[in-house]
């Protein structure tokens, strides 16, 4: 039997896209409180299917696709921009294909305008009337208004108008980075792109048995479970070390380890895999922030997809992907870094940035222990000295030097050299995540 919390997710798939939502019209319509209502259409924004916008409400809204995950919805171009909507905002929910810049003759203009694109341009009363036409939304940079008519005519189109004081160029650099910050975030990996889904999670429930476990345990092949309680929220787990010697008749809620640690869909990966080493957890209920359980994810799953991660291609390039494209081995030692200060890498004074330089001396280390022991580090701590400035165009050499290595963890030096002058140490606690 489904819940009432899944009810509303359903109600809400099978509306159109476009349609307002309101607490109190769900709470209506599906006989719930206003708080169950709530919960619910947050859990349908956080799993893509609705939208807040501001001045609008909540809206129906097609699921992003994770490959198309760059592309911007009109709504959020007026937040970037701090533009102005002058029609059709009955249509800011809808994403963009793509955008041209209105800086040609019309007919031009208008060949490379396209149903689901936005036209930049100035105050150009007939180009704004011709892409609402074509079923484009429409940028008016420069701080212009238009024609009463072709407001009227993007209300009927549910194609947005906006308005925006920025120039051109402005707008275009905006959206652009926009876009990219996009790239980048689609890149970021969380426990609910790897973690397995509810409906294939195997738990059990505080009133179960010793036995029950015993048959999950033959059925699944597992060792360790979350436990729920009447209403699927975590309050235990239950793994072969707690019920070993134990009666088959004794209730799981009187053995299991209780307040267990737990993650949520939107942790990243990077975050669990530190806790999982860290504390030696080889399985992790996910949770929502309700506590309830969605599903779970294991050790396994996490190395899996670091590993993953590692051999796709970059898309969107952050410092840390900069740092590490400019860090090669030296020719003469291959435990030894060299990196050649680029303009990405300094402060606004062209110096090399404090933050650029811990990465630096971490992208050193890594590929250090990754040599040494093929293993990944994540940091524990991280004390670091600067000696001198360094300027734009210089090169560096980075020496990290292994004090201490375990099993789990690992403790290094770094020195950073200009000219054969020492520029900066560091001093590394890492834990290992072996391959």
């Amino acid at each position: 039997m489904t819940t009432k919390h899944e009810q509303i997710i359903q109600y809400i798939i099978s509306l159109s896209v476009g349609n307002k939502i309101s607490v109190r019209q769900i709470a209506k319509d599906l006989n719930v409180s206003d708080g169950t209502a709530y919960r619910a259409i947050k859990e349908a924004e956080n799993q893509g299917l609705v939208s807040t916008i501001e001045r609008v409400g909540t809206i129906r809204i097609e699921r992003k696709k994770k490959e198309n995950f760059e592309q911007l919805t009109f709504a959020e171009i007026v937040n970037i921009i701090d533009g102005q909507v002058l029609g059709g905002r009955d249509g800011l929910y809808k994403t963009l294909s793509k955008f041209v810049i209105g800086a040609m003759q019309l007919d031009a203009m208008m060949r490379y305008t396209q149903a689901d694109s936005l036209l930049i341009v100035g105050n150009r009363f007939k180009a704004h009337e011709l892409a609402l036409t074509a079923g484009a939304a429409v940028l008016i940079t420069g701080g212009f208004d238009t024609e009463d008519h072709v407001k009227k005519l993007a209300d009927e189109k549910k194609l947005p108008i906006i308005s925006t004081s920025y120039d051109t160029f402005t707008v275009a650099a905006m959206i652009n980075r926009a876009i990219y910050d996009q790239l980048i975030k689609k890149e970021i990996v969380f426990v609910g792109d790897i973690a397995t889904s509810f409906e294939e999670s195997y738990f059990l429930r505080v009133k179960d048995t010793i036995a029950d476990w015993y048959e999950l345990n033959e059925k699944s092949s597992h060792s360790r479970f979350p436990v729920v309680d009447d209403k699927l929220r975590v309050v235990g787990m239950v793994s072969s070390k707690d019920i070993v010697g134990k009666d088959r008749t004794v209730i799981i809620d009187r053995v299991m380890s209780k307040k267990p640690q737990v993650v949520q869909a939107k942790t990243s990966l990077a975050s669990v895999a530190h806790t999982m080493v860290w504390q030696g957890i080889e399985l992790i209920p996910v949770v929502d922030q309700g506590y309830h359980l969605q599903g779970v994810v294991s050790r396994q799953d996490v190395l899996k997809a670091m590993q993953q991660i590692q051999r796709q291609p970059q898309v969107g390039e952050t410092i840390d992907d900069i740092v590490a494209s400019n860090l090669e081995a030296s020719e003469d030692d291959d435990s030894v870094f060299e990196s050649k200060v680029i303009p990405q890498m300094t402060n606004q004074l062209g110096t090399l940035s404090n933050g650029v330089f811990t990465s630096l001396i971490t992208e050193a280390s890594s590929r250090l222990l990754m040599k040494v022991r093929k293993a990944d580090i994540t940091i524990e701590n991280l004390t670091v000295y600067f000696s001198k400035p360094v300027q734009i165009d210089s090169k560096l050499v980075i020496k990290p030097k292994l004090l201490d290595v375990g099993r789990l963890y690992a403790k290094i030096d770094v020195e950073v050299y200009n000219e054969r002058n020492l520029v900066g140490k560091g001093l590394i606690m890492a834990q290992l995540i072996n391959r």
